[in-house]
């Protein structure tokens, strides 16, 4: 396994910014030649980024055949668009990798829960936007590389609307909450550009209240982006894995009902790559 971590410097980084590397091994003697890659973007609320979201999320996706990597993106006193920029560099970083590390490039998917998922959409929304591609030196005919295949979001941040996480958007936007809230709350900002989408919620999120993924999943239905989307009847915020692989030291965020998402995602999975 190429097990690696990059460090990513982009305006306004912060020094622990990086990507994290779970590349299978490639062999001669197996028939897959190029696997598809999980780019994984913890939450935290953009102000850390959750061990609970990252490593044990990466080895559930090399365990169904992807390769992975975990996106440690700058968070507070960070401001947007700084994680957004070193999520594109991420993308970049695997294109330059992909023959090496044997990554189908079509087949890049992004993953994120909570403030993380929000940061995943925001790729989804705002690949093709100029000032990414300029930040990032990119020519009109390359911004395609950052364009995700599809997207996985669990329990994500979206809007900043009545059903808001403020506490992320202020996180996120600092002293320029007023000005930028309306571009990221992102279930305005679904185009037919937006990628595919696989999304999961609870009901009784009292967190980041469920109203997040029902505006995302309306807003793609009406642009018509094919998306899935699964309200689970109990469970609270930060899940993960909603197993005791991800529980927390006093025993929480264990809810047996939430962890088929894992396999639903495998076969959201399966059928978006067999397109």
């Amino acid at each position: 396994m190429i097990n690696i971590t990059y460090q990513l410097q982009v305006k306004g980084s912060l020094p622990d910014a990086k990507l994290v590397t779970y590349i299978q091994d490639y062999s001669d003697a197996m028939a897959i030649q190029k696997r598809p890659l999980i780019l994984i973007c913890p939450g935290g609320g953009y102000r850390y980024t959750s061990d609970r979201e990252s490593e044990s999320i990466a080895l559930q996706f090399l365990a169904m055949g992807y390769h992975a990597a975990v996106l440690r993106y700058s968070c507070a006193p960070a401001t947007y668009p700084t994680s957004l920029l070193e999520l594109a560099s991420a993308m970049l970083l695997i294109h330059e990798n992909a023959e090496e590390w044997h990554v189908d490039a079509e087949k890049i998917v992004v993953q994120g829960c909570s403030a993380g998922g929000h940061l995943a959409a925001c790729l989804g929304m705002f690949w093709d936007e100029d000032f990414l591609a300029e930040e990032l030196e990119l020519k009109e005919p390359d911004h395609e590389i950052l364009r995700p295949a599809g997207m996985i979001l669990c329990y994500p941040v979206i809007t900043s609307g009545e059903f808001a996480h403020k506490g992320s958007f202020e996180n996120l936007l600092g002293d320029r909450v007023e000005e930028l809230s309306e571009k990221l709350s992102l279930e305005k900002q679904v185009s037919d550009k937006t990628p595919k989408a696989f999304i999961w919620h609870t009901f009784t999120d009292d967190s980041v209240p469920v109203e997040n993924s029902l505006l995302l999943v309306s807003a793609m239905r009406k642009a018509g982006i094919p998306t899935e989307f699964h309200m689970y009847p109990v469970g609270g915020h930060g899940l993960a894995l909603a197993s005791r692989l991800t529980q927390t030291s006093d025993g929480r965020h264990v809810q047996e009902e939430c962890t088929s998402w894992v396999g639903l995602a495998k076969t959201w999975l399966e059928h978006l790559f067999e397109e």
